[in-house]
Order: C-alpha cells, then sequence, then structure tokens
C-alpha cells in the first residue's frame, strides 16, 4: 500500500514541474462506502443517502488519511466528517469512508455523534479538532439540533479524547462558525483553538490547558458594505452580510507569540492580531488598538480560506478569479506583492478549501458551491475536485518565494520552527526538513517543564514502514514531564509573560 502511495505522489512531484496543481481526485456526486450492498440498497430506499444532496468543503491531510467534511445542507448525508485512504490503490472517484463510524457521525447525536462539519484541523501532537456547529439545513430553512461543540480526536486511536460545548457567552443568536485556526505552543497542553463566527461578527478563543473559551468582539470583523457583490461562475449574487471568515496563525514570531491572520468574507482588506491578546481572557476588553491592518489583497480577492507555511508564505483562494493566491508576509501586503499560483476557470470553480500538510504539500478542494447553493449543479458534469502539489513548485518565481534564509553564527542557535517531534513523521513522500528560526543562545528564562504534554496521545503509534529522515536522532529514555524533544543539544526559550 505504501508503494502505490509513494508512486501517486513520486508521479505528481514530477509532473508539477510543468504544471501546477494536479488533478488527485474528482467527482461528478459523492457516495459512501457501506459495510454492504443491501445496507447502501436500504439508505437509498429510505432517503438516508441521497448523493445529489453531498457537497463536500473541508480537507485535511493527516499521514495516510485525506479528510473531507460533507455539512448536512440537505437531507441523505450520511456521514459529516469522512476520509479517503491515501495508501490504498488509487481510485479517480473513491468513495468516502466516515470517520470514526456512520454511527458517530449519526444526525442529532449530540452527545456521541456529529450532525455538520465545515472545517477541520490536525495538529502536531496527532489530535484532529473537529468544530459541530449542531445544524440541520441551509439558510433560512435551518434547525439547531446540537449546541455548537468542539471534539478533539486521537488520530492514533480513532477514539475521541474531548467535546467541549462553547458557553452561552460564546454564542450571538446570529452565529455561523465554519472556520478553525490552531495556535501550538511548547507541549500539547499549551494549545489554542479560534473559532470566526462570520455571521455574528465575533472571534472565539478555546484553551486546550483550561478547557474554557472566551469571546472577542471588533469592527475589524464586520464586511465591508462596498464588496458585497460575487460573481462567481456566471452568477451575480450578493453575499454582504458575510463577516470574519477566512483564519490562520503565523510561525512563532521572535516574541515567542503567533500572529492570527483573519479577513471578512466580504472583504478584500487583511487583519492581525497577536496570539498574546487572543490568549489571554483579560484582553476581551480594552484591546482593540491591538488589532491591526495588514493591507489590502486588490479588486476582486474574496477568499474564505488561507494557510500560512513555517516560512512565513500565505496562501489563500480567490474565490472571484478561480485561483489560488500567494503573499510572502515578510513583505507589505499589497496587491504588487501578492501572485496567483494556479488559476482555472473549469477546475477551480470556487476552491473552497486549501492546507499545507507536514511535509509543505498544497491540498486544494473545490466544489461550486455558488451554484450547489444559487443554482442547481449538473450531475452530468464534474462537480467536485481535490487538488495536490508541492508549496515549492507553486511559488516558484512567484514575489512569494522566500526570502534567502539567515546565516547562522557562532552566536545563534538554530531551533526547530514547530518545536515539535512529529512535522517530520508519517507517510510523507516529499518530506522536507522544516525550516529554521535563529534565536539568541541566552535567554532571560530557560524553558521550565511547567508544560505536561497530553497522555493520551503523547507516543505516537508509527507503523513499522513509516518514513523517518535518515538524521532523524533515536528517542532518549525519558519522563513524560522531561519530554525528549525538549532535552536535545539547544536551548528552547519559555514564551516571555505579557
Amino acid at each position: 500500500m505504501v508503494g502505490k502511495l509513494f508512486f501517486i505522489f513520486g508521479f505528481i512531484a514530477a509532473a508539477s514541474a510543468a504544471v501546477k496543481l494536479q488533478e488527485l481526485y474528482s467527482w461528478n456526486v459523492l457516495d459512501w462506502n457501506y459495510p454492504d450492498p443491501y445496507l447502501k440498497q436500504q439508505a437509498l430506499q429510505t432517503g438516508a443517502l441521497i448523493p445529489q444532496n453531498a457537497l463536500p468543503v473541508g480537507i485535511e491531510r493527516w499521514r495516510n488519511k485525506l479528510f473531507v467534511s460533507v455539512p448536512r445542507w440537505r437531507g441523505g448525508i450520511p456521514a459529516t466528517l469522512n476520509y479517503i485512504p491515501l495508501d490504498a490503490p488509487h481510485e479517480p472517484s473513491p468513495k468516502l469512508t466516515p470517520y470514526p463510524s456512520f454511527k458517530e457521525n449519526e444526525l442529532g447525536d449530540c452527545e456521541n455523534g456529529l450532525t455538520t462539519v465545515y472545517r477541520i484541523k490536525a495538529d502536531q501532537c496527532d489530535r484532529l479538532w473537529v468544530l459541530d456547529v449542531g445544524t440541520y439545513g441551509y439558510d433560512p430553512n435551518v434547525t439547531n439540533l446540537c449546541p455548537y461543540a468542539i471534539n478533539v480526536y486521537d488520530l492514533n486511536t480513532d477514539q475521541r479524547i474531548r467535546r467541549y460545548v462553547f458557553r452561552p457567552e460564546d454564542i450571538v443568536s446570529t452565529t455561523f462558525i465554519a472556520n478553525i485556526a490552531l495556535d501550538e505552543g511548547l507541549s500539547c497542553e499549551d494549545t489554542f483553538a479560534y473559532f470566526s463566527d462570520e455571521l455574528g461578527y465575533g472571534l472565539i478563543a478555546y484553551s486546550w490547558e483550561q478547557n474554557k473559551s472566551w469571546r472577542f468582539s471588533h469592527s475589524y470583523f464586520m464586511p465591508d458594505p462596498l464588496v458585497g457583490d460575487f460573481n462567481i461562475a456566471g452568477l451575480n449574487f450578493q453575499w454582504g452580510a458575510e463577516g470574519i471568515f477566512g483564519i490562520h496563525t503565523s510561525p512563532i514570531g521572535p516574541d515567542g507569540y503567533r500572529t492570527l491572520y483573519f479577513s471578512p468574507l466580504s472583504s478584500f482588506t487583511e487583519f492581525s492580531v497577536s496570539t498574546r491578546i487572543l490568549r489571554d481572557e483579560s484582553k476581551v476588553t480594552g484591546s482593540y488598538k491591538d488589532f491591526k491592518v495588514v493591507g489590502t489583497r486588490g479588486p476582486n480577492t474574496h477568499t474564505t480560506a488561507k494557510v500560512i507555511d513555517s516560512s512565513g508564505v500565505q496562501l489563500f483562494n480567490l474565490i472571484d478569479q478561480n485561483a489560488i493566491g500567494c503573499w510572502n508576509s515578510a513583505s507589505e501586503l499589497k496587491p504588487q506583492n501578492t501572485a496567483i499560483v494556479d488559476k482555472d476557470d473549469i477546475g477551480l470553480i470556487f476552491p473552497c478549501d486549501i492546507k499545507i500538510d507536514r511535509g509543505k504539500n498544497v491540498w486544494v478542494i473545490s466544489d461550486r458551491m455558488p451554484v450547489f447553493l444559487e443554482s442547481e449543479l449538473n450531475y452530468g458534469d464534474i462537480n467536485f475536485r481535490i487538488y495536490f502539489a508541492p508549496l515549492d513548485s507553486l511559488i516558484s518565481g512567484t514575489v512569494c518565494e522566500p526570502f534567502p534564509p539567515l546565516v547562522s553564527t557562532p552566536n545563534t542557535l538554530q531551533i526547530p520552527n514547530s518545536i515539535s517531534p512529529y512535522y517530520n513523521i508519517g507517510l510523507e513522500t516529499l518530506s522536507q526538513v522544516p525550516p529554521q528560526i535563529f534565536l539568541p543562545a541566552t535567554s532571560p528564562r530557560p524553558l521550565t517543564s511547567r508544560y505536561p504534554l497530553l497522555s493520551q496521545n503523547i507516543i505516537p503509534k508509527f507503523p513499522n514502514n513509516a518514513y523517518f529522515p535518515q538524521s532523524q536522532p533515536e528517542k532518549p529514555n525519558v519522563s513524560y514531564r522531561n519530554p525528549w524533544f525538549l532535552k536535545r543539544n539547544y536551548q528552547v526559550f519559555e514564551r516571555p509573560q505579557a
């Protein structure tokens, strides 16, 4: 199986020298893997499966799984969270496999199942973060079957390890949350998640360690009333009420914190805020000036999804242009400093989600969403596509290429940007050594062991044939409270206190 995966990705990597994004999967209509034909036939007869009602919206890659979310906007969706096994024999239009199971995707089972999922995100501690919005149907015919709840799964065991329901104070009457951004610190416990409330115009922060959430409000979360008109796939429509949508965190900065970049859907402007603010519940009030205007992408640059690589390169979808754009965050954000890395007026109609995996490979899903919502899809045509390409091939020759790296001196130390042992491990065929950051060799505060690791998944269960870089050091036998990846021959720094 692994050999097949190597062959697929190796072929794509070779082809990417001539072409940009490579189509890996495509569908006229989605379908699901059932345990046997009888159960599938029964589902079709009862309306539990109506393939024409399914629209994929979110993706995430973890090792040999490519996750795909399908919201329950209409009836007949048997599972809202699914995956495609990347190590299986390649099929151009694979059936979706429910994750973790059909039972745990049961409509309306609030405590044990998932009702509707949009975006998903895997972290470097092998956890999958899933927000169940708990709704059935699409505006204006929406039913709230379950509360907004964060569900976190251990990807090594396929078991849910936490469910957290947002507080009433976090939700307003118009709340609609579709996006997740993660802020990973110095340990698995030191993880925050951020959620953009598109129609409630808020940003919700959640601390794994505290198991608590809080809500920020700001005028930068509001839509721009001047750019609420959209033209996609020959359709003209107005999404003028759409506020904060696309969000993602940067690599850790010199101050020990990340930057959260965000933009309303009905806007061409990018904004930001330090996670130093978002991590502190007391900053919910009095932090107005800590939110910054980054710049503008220029006309016709509505975006719903963005991601930032460890080198600081941001990729974002351009839903007006059937394209994927880029910007090097080390430069000023203005139209001259952005570029289109790929464009396809057929295949990239509404490139809904974009991710970069641990091997610096880009994944894009397109789904013709406005046609699905505002008109009617032609199921004799290809409607949904998933693309793949190495990041370096996409940005090669553009203004987004990273600047030449700094040269280390005897007074500098190289520290892995992610400070994580899991970055380069898994079924990666195009893995690269993660870029390095350079910090002074002295620090006012040495790192302490006050960050306990998540006991459920501190030791990943790797397959025997998993890919390990040749330079991977052996793991010393140390205790969990003194994790081995903080015991190497370099100094790591504790985040300064606010």
